[in-house]
């Protein structure tokens, strides 16, 4: 058997996952093309790299088809709602900070906290006969916080891709998303709740508790842990 690392397959995150091994003397390199996803593994052996999306790291992980795997906090927590029985965290890499934050419009002035949004929540209700929609495609984290912090009168929308874009075309009144300056939002005239953010994100190595090993591969995996000084 091998031991394999899933790595992010482009981007900054994959840039700066190969810096951070690279400076700890495993060589991560990306083979072929764009498409082919190939990659290999140098400084150290019966390790091989597997490239994917960093929103697939988190199914991998859990299905035991990778034994480690860089992704952020969110996809974790969102994807995998038993993620501490099947996953260990190994190490916050300290890059791809970003909050898990939500967000109403600049106009609603009166409107910082939750209790707030609970208030006006319930007013939308009443005079459109609807629940105030909030869009996003944090479901999981988005419906527990709201819950512990009391609001009641919405619905969520999904929203895969230019989420901050949603109220002004009117698909939804607010939106919860994952942001890393902000600019996004406040360029969609957008304000952040004065809360705790709904999550800290950062990208993160995990190791899966349910990948299979054997004999060779706990050595690979205690060669590996030892290289990287985890």
């Amino acid at each position: 058997m091998t031991v394999k690392l899933g790595v992010p397959s482009k981007g900054r995150l994959m840039e700066k996952t190969f810096d951070w091994f690279r400076q700890r003397g495993v060589l991560l390199t990306r083979t072929g093309s764009e498409r082919e996803y190939a990659g290999a593994v140098g400084g150290i052996e019966g390790v091989s790299l597997v490239l994917l999306s960093a929103g697939e790291v988190p199914r991998e992980l859990a299905a035991g088809r990778l034994h480690f795997g860089i992704t952020g906090t969110d996809l974790i927590r969102e994807k995998l709602p038993l993620w501490e029985q099947q996953l260990q965290c190994m190490q916050e890499l300290g890059f791809g900070q970003a909050d898990l934050v939500m967000a109403v419009p600049k106009a609603w002035v009166d409107v910082d906290t939750l209790d707030d949004l609970d208030a006006v929540a319930a007013a939308f209700r009443i005079t459109h006969g609807m629940r105030l929609r909030i869009a996003t495609k944090y479901h999981r984290l988005v419906r527990d916080y709201l819950r512990h912090g009391g609001v009641a009168d919405y619905a969520l929308v999904d929203s895969q891709g230019a989420t901050e874009g949603t109220v002004a075309n009117e698909t939804a009144e607010a939106i919860a998303d994952i942001t890393s300056s902000g600019e996004t939002l406040r360029a969609n005239h957008l304000k952040v709740l004065k809360e705790e953010p709904i999550l800290k994100s950062q990208a993160t190595l995990w190791r899966s508790r349910l990948a299979p090993v054997d004999d060779q591969d706990r050595n690979v995996i205690k060669n590996l842990i030892d290289q990287l000084s985890l």
